[in-house]
């Protein structure tokens, strides 16, 4: 049997094996939506131009809109054998409205048609993550604002460093999270140019006007050159890229969350909602969803390195390698939302333990930077001198086994004796964190400063 969207070039039906590596219906039907709005756009510009009648381009546009509906309401039927999305509504259309349907494809075909729907899915896409992310930074910025003064130790090499407020650790990702929605927004800037009308690969002579389903979509124009519109897909790519990077962000925090949830931090808490148990240990709260948001940056590479590979070898314009575009960039955006979802709900679920932070953000000799800065400020001693008596003083409370601010001022004095009373005023956890007012520091005015400011920005967006 010939298959009759193909044509009469073609005698005989497909082999099996072929037909079922061909189709690519089983996953990009997910195209329905935008394949059937970039139809109706063309069908009316083809009407506008007179290439098709009016007439035409209504009963078009009637019969679009039932198989969108017969679609969202599951009653469609799909077919491997017409292929993809394209061919499973063209179909459909034929059957609701008859021969008028087969004038929808002038001036078009599937190279541009599957390149304008999926740009299409992809900047919805991002619109999508870009709502997600900002939903995130509102709820990191508003914890960040109700911890401006809750203090925790900041770690270098996993180990104590300086005393840093928790709202101040938090906003950190804020930030982070802004970088990341700017790539994305880069992105669409950069995707919103519609291929639609580039044809097969050299345009058509059919008087088109492709400014016209430019518009309709929402795109800023058209592309400018009807090869590079059907054979790259350099924008999924580039919002892969975005996506592996925000992901990577969203582990680096689901990696801290679990070393907060252990007994051995104790930092913060998670309920019952974003922890599971164990089969044999009554015992244990796992905190499962950020172990999974810390895997998914393999699956969203992976999807970047799959896609990359594909293309790489590739001479212009289209060929069919270019199918496989989809599924992993499916599967990388459903991961990343996700993701996203789960941390947001994770933030907004995790209650710090504000005593046992305190008590660790003073171990580890974490003042130590605050009286090397007070021997350069109050002795004038070079900072290199500063930190070389700060050492000694640290290994002198080692030895005795007690924190700096324990020393005496006897002890000092054995090793400065410049030194007064006045540089235990430096010595607490609270000052120092205090005393970090740098634009960017951690200090609670900052950081309170800071994540109202955030609020503002994102109530705004």
């Amino acid at each position: 049997m010939t298959n009759k969207m193909w044509g009469g070039r073609f005698a005989q039906g497909p082999d099996a094996i072929m037909a079922e590596i061909n189709a690519s219906i089983g996953f990009d039907k997910r195209l329905f939506a935008q394949d059937i709005r970039a139809s109706k756009a063309h069908a009316a510009m083809l009407a506008e131009t007179g290439i098709i009648t009016k007439a035409d381009a209504a009963q078009i546009r009637h019969g679009l809109d039932q198989v969108q509906a017969e679609i969202a309401a599951g009653s469609f039927t799909f077919s491997s054998a017409l292929e993809d999305i394209h061919m499973n509504v063209e179909a459909r259309l034929k059957e609701l409205i008859g021969p008028a349907a087969g004038r929808l494809h002038t001036a078009r075909s599937r190279n541009d048609q599957v390149a304008t729907d999926f740009r299409l899915y992809v900047r919805d896409t991002v619109d999508h993550l870009d709502s997600q992310m900002a939903g995130l930074q509102r709820a990191l910025a508003e914890k960040a604002l109700a911890h401006a003064k809750t203090l925790m130790p900041g770690f270098t090499h996993l180990q104590v460093a300086q005393p840093i407020t928790f709202g101040h650790h938090l906003l950190a990702y804020v930030e982070m999270l802004a970088r990341d929605r700017s790539r994305l927004a880069d992105a669409r800037r950069r995707m919103n140019e519609c291929p639609l009308g580039a044809a097969a690969l050299a345009g058509t002579s059919f008087p088109i006007d492709r400014g016209m389903t430019a518009k309709a979509l929402g795109f800023a124009g058209p592309t400018r050159n009807s090869l590079d519109s059907v054979s790259d897909r350099d924008f999924v790519l580039e919002v892969l890229a975005g996506a592996t990077i925000c992901a990577v962000h969203l582990s680096r925090l689901a990696e801290e969350i679990v070393l907060w949830a252990t007994a051995q931090f104790r930092f913060v808490k998670l309920s019952d909602k974003f922890t599971t148990g164990s089969s044999i240990m009554p015992q244990k709260r796992n905190p499962d969803a950020a172990e999974l948001i810390r895997a998914k940056p393999g699956r969203i590479l992976g999807a970047f390195t799959a896609l990359a590979v594909v293309m790489k070898g590739l001479p212009l314009t289209y060929s069919k390698d270019m199918q496989e575009d989809k599924e992993p960039a499916f599967d990388a955006f459903d991961s990343l939302s996700l993701a996203l979802a789960a941390a947001t709900g994770m933030v907004r679920d995790m209650v710090p333990d504000e005593q046992r932070m305190r008590a660790a953000a003073a171990t580890g000799f974490a003042t130590a930077t605050d009286l090397a800065d007070w021997l350069v400020r109050t002795l004038k001693m070079p900072f290199r001198e500063a930190h070389h008596v700060t050492g000694t003083l640290v290994a002198l409370a080692e030895k005795q086994g007690v924190d700096l601010s324990a020393l005496s001022l006897a002890d000092m004095q054995s090793v400065e004796k410049r030194i007064t009373r006045d540089v235990f005023r430096v010595l607490t956890v609270e000052n120092s964190a205090r005393s970090r007012v740098s634009y960017g520091g951690t200090a609670p005015a900052n950081v309170a400063r800071a994540a109202r400011r955030w609020l503002k920005v994102l109530k705004e967006t």
